[in-house]
């Protein structure tokens, strides 16, 4: 078998088609979820905390002047850009939790799914009803 022959035969395979389509999915979805948090959630969270915007907290490490926006510190130097990592860890949170919603309700409606119904016993072979017979005979 060629190469090129095992390699169609391993890309037309349904888990690598179904692979191919849930990495598609999941990088459009977190998309959304990084749109979600950063757009809708972070805001919220950063105007509870008296309007601070996460995204811009930074430690300078390479001697930059206060005040500057975590882009320009960055072209100044090394930067501990933690207020990063709290929007990054938010979101991975949220696409966490939703992802496991996700599966519970998928577990829930397989498990909701009704059993096959039983098949009906097999007929007995011709013996044991002959056998069956005479006992029934002998019994009168």
């Amino acid at each position: 078998m060629g190469m090129m022959q095992e390699f169609r035969e391993f890309a037309v395979k349904g888990n690598a088609i179904d692979l191919a389509v849930g990495v598609i999915i999941g990088g459009a979805f977190g998309k959304i979820v990084d749109s979600i948090v950063g757009d809708l959630i972070m805001p919220v969270v950063g105007k509870l905390f008296g309007g601070l915007d996460f995204s811009n907290y930074y430690v300078a490490l390479a001697g930059q002047a206060a005040g500057l926006s975590l882009e320009e510190a960055k072209k100044g130097g090394a930067v501990f850009a933690y207020g990063n990592f709290i929007t990054i860890l938010v979101n991975f949170i949220l696409l966490a939790f939703i992802i496991f919603m996700m599966v519970k309700q998928i577990n829930r409606l397989k498990k909701e799914e009704p059993a096959a119904a039983e098949p009906a016993p097999a007929e007995p072979a011709e013996e044991v009803q002959l056998l069956r017979e005479i006992r029934d005979s002998l019994k009168r």
